[in-house]
């Protein structure tokens, strides 16, 4: 089959679309209302079907949140705009944690459309903990063994098809990461078989990761495979390399040498 989106209708009971690109990874993210004198602050939890990482050193993330045409939209403004996202752009911070198979529920429930002020984590039942390096303080899963820390970077916008407005894209440096110990392996890894992450598939589907392979592109080096890993220490070390080379190549001395004589 093949079909033209928005053209051509692809004769199918289901739009096959997100069913295409499967597993994503469910950004479950955690954001908190600016601050006024007069409120106290306003916690927010919703998962985003629409996240990954983008890069590792320094690290990144972004996720993808969908705007509404108000009722009283007019051809300059009317967007309903997600609480994440107003959160997230009015205080510059947001937080992100692992969503795992026992958290499911918690997970769905997050989910649900509610009013503005609505404390998600206390409708879910879930427990708080609190960020660390953020100069907001925002609330953390304490039941999820991995959570982000994140500095807003930037927010794009996609336009869209009404009755969606356009789509935000936040992207966010992480500046802090919390690891429950527990998840850890004998090898020091984070092992998916612990923390049994859920994942968006098609239509209503999720999965959930239990079982790992390994495969290692052949023919590599060890400097790419420690990009492929998401080494920091490797890319430092790559860095210090290479920059170690140039100054060698412009006529500065090496360590171990001195005037054009070499140590002994």
């Amino acid at each position: 089959m093949f079909y033209e989106p928005g053209k051509t209708d692809h004769g199918l009971p289901y739009d096959p679309f997100k069913a295409c690109v499967i597993p994503r990874p469910i950004g479950w993210i955690s954001t908190v209302s600016p601050p006024h004198a007069s409120q106290p602050p306003i916690y927010n939890l919703a998962p985003y079907s629409q996240f990954n990482n983008l890069t590792f050193d320094p690290p990144y993330v972004m996720f993808s949140a969908n705007q509404t045409i108000a009722a009283t939209a007019t051809p300059t403004d009317g967007f309903n705009r997600k609480d994440t996202v107003h959160n997230a752009e009015s205080t510059g911070y947001f937080c992100w944690q692992l969503a795992t198979y026992p958290l499911r529920e918690a997970v769905n429930a997050s989910a649900e459309s509610v009013p503005y002020g609505v404390d998600e984590f206390d409708r879910a039942g879930l427990e708080k903990e609190w960020s660390r390096c953020l100069p907001v303080k925002i609330p953390l899963v304490k039941d999820s063994p991995v959570k982000f820390e994140c500095q807003l970077h930037t927010t794009l916008r996609l336009p869209a098809n009404p009755p969606w407005g356009t789509v935000d894209i936040v992207i966010g440096r992480v500046i802090g990461v919390h690891i429950n110990d527990r998840y850890l392996n004998a090898d020091g890894k984070l092992d998916p078989a612990l923390t049994q992450p859920i994942a968006r598939c098609g239509y209503y589907d999720y999965a959930v990761v239990k079982e790992t392979f390994e495969m290692r592109v052949p023919n590599t080096s060890v400097e790419q495979l420690a990009g492929l890993e998401g080494s920091v220490k490797g890319n430092r070390a790559l860095r210090e390399k290479l920059e170690g080379d140039t100054q060698g190549e412009n006529g500065q001395t090496k360590e171990g040498e001195t005037n054009g004589e070499v140590k002994t």
